[in-house]
């Protein structure tokens, strides 16, 4: 049962506000659902506070809110405040902490209705870049635009009712369970699911009366995403949300970002899992040292290697190298790599290079150990732009283990 209509400022933006009309539940004091969203110019009167006539019969009003001010209001919707298309749009993003420069100069810009990824590994300069995305942390210099508003206008407030954010490590009350938790959040947002529901979507049901100290990595980490969805974001930021989660909790992940996706909200996602980057972004930038050095949908950064298979092997320390210069000469190779023991050569997509290969390994009277081919991916994307491994290896002291995840490509010259 809903009593009066409330309206308040939502949007300074120009020489125009932008003000919205709600209705409150009298049983619980929340907001429901938003109604029309309606522009007016600054010099017109202020909105009205809540209706002095009393309760309203129940049921929603048939004939929608009253135009307070002017007569030469504009009916707009939340989604329409967005500009060119642009959920995000930042330009000379530069952040530094004493001496280290964590972002360089950055510019991103990120469809409405995209998932879109920053590709990189720790260091990188991803959380930095999103906490300024965010509002969280004040760039140095350069502008940011978030769903068509600026931080620091005086639109603050709206746009994190608009936002929906789960940082990189969840830290909550300890001592709330996960059902008190979920409601806090939801009650700070005007319009959103059911905690029932959030509980459900983050498969939950086990852990809703668990205290959030008791709750396991990945577990902490689905509460904050169910936290970052409650009020109903129209961008979604998240920061590394699948570390700690076995392989089936983070498909399950996969399929809520791919829900929210499909209902036209917008995602920027910050991840070092290669599959995961695959798996759900339209588009991805590589970060590495504060700075983007490739941008594209995945299909198109693995495309930009070439059609190209890799062949990858081992061998034993005792056992001499192969001999280069005539691997390099099979007109098939384009490029050899070592490291440490390991090495790695990339050949043309076809079964006639890789039976050449296989054939100068045999003629060099070469064992390989752990011998494979795989097409390329965006782990060799990333190798072939940083020289290194994105995903790290296992520690030296682990079966199977050769080399740090940080050593260097050693490019082989190429032959004559």
């Amino acid at each position: 049962m809903c009593f009066g209509e409330v309206w308040a400022p939502l949007a300074r933006r120009d020489d125009e506000e932008y003000w919205g009309c709600f209705e409150e539940e009298q049983h619980s004091q929340r907001w429901s659902e938003p109604a029309k969203w309606m522009s007016y110019s600054s010099a017109g009167p202020k909105a009205p506070g809540p209706s002095t006539a009393g309760p309203k019969a129940p049921g929603p009003s048939t004939a929608g809110p009253k135009a307070p001010g002017p007569s030469n209001r504009v009916m707009v919707g939340v989604q329409q405040q967005k500009v060119n298309g642009l959920a995000i749009r930042c330009d000379g993003l530069t952040k530094r902490y004493g001496a280290k420069l964590a972002v360089d100069n950055l510019k991103l810009e990120v469809g409405v209705g995209q998932c879109f990824g920053l590709l990189g590994p720790n260091g990188a300069g991803k959380t930095t870049t999103v906490e300024m995305l965010e509002g969280l942390t004040a760039p140095d210099s350069g502008s940011i635009e978030v769903l068509g508003l600026r931080w620091g206008t005086g639109n603050d407030s709206l746009l994190r009712r608009r936002l929906g954010v789960q940082l990189q490590e969840t830290v909550l009350a300890d001592k709330l369970t996960v059902r008190e938790t979920i409601r806090l959040f939801r009650s700070f947002y005007l319009a959103g699911p059911s905690v029932d529901a959030l509980i459900e979507l983050l498969n939950l049901r086990a852990e809703a009366k668990q205290r959030f100290h008791t709750l396991s990595g990945g577990q902490k980490q689905r509460v904050g995403l169910a936290c970052a969805l409650a009020g109903q974001p129209e961008l979604l930021f998240l920061d590394e949300p699948t570390t700690g989660l076995d392989p089936r909790a983070r498909k399950e992940l996969w399929e809520v970002v791919r829900s929210f996706q499909a209902q036209q909200g917008t995602v920027l996602i910050t991840t070092h899992y290669m599959e995961e980057a695959a798996a759900l972004c339209d588009r991805i930038a590589i970060v590495d040292n504060g700075k983007i050095i490739s941008e594209g949908s995945p299909a198109a950064l693995v495309d930009s290697l070439g059609i190209v298979q890799f062949v990858e092997f081992e061998l034993a320390s005792e056992r001499p190298a192969p001999d280069a210069t005539s691997l390099q000469a099979l007109g098939a190779v384009r490029s050899l790599e070592q490291r440490g023991n390991r090495y790695r050569l990339r050949i043309e997509r076809d079964l006639a290079a890789l039976q050449a290969v296989l054939a100068e390994l045999q003629r060099q009277q070469l064992n390989p150990m752990g011998l494979s081919t795989h097409q390329a991916t965006l782990d060799d994307v990333f190798l072939e732009l940083t020289g290194r491994a994105l995903q790290p290896e296992p520690e030296p002291d682990t079966p199977g283990a050769t080399t740090s995840p940080d050593a260097d490509v050693e490019r082989l010259p190429s032959a004559p």
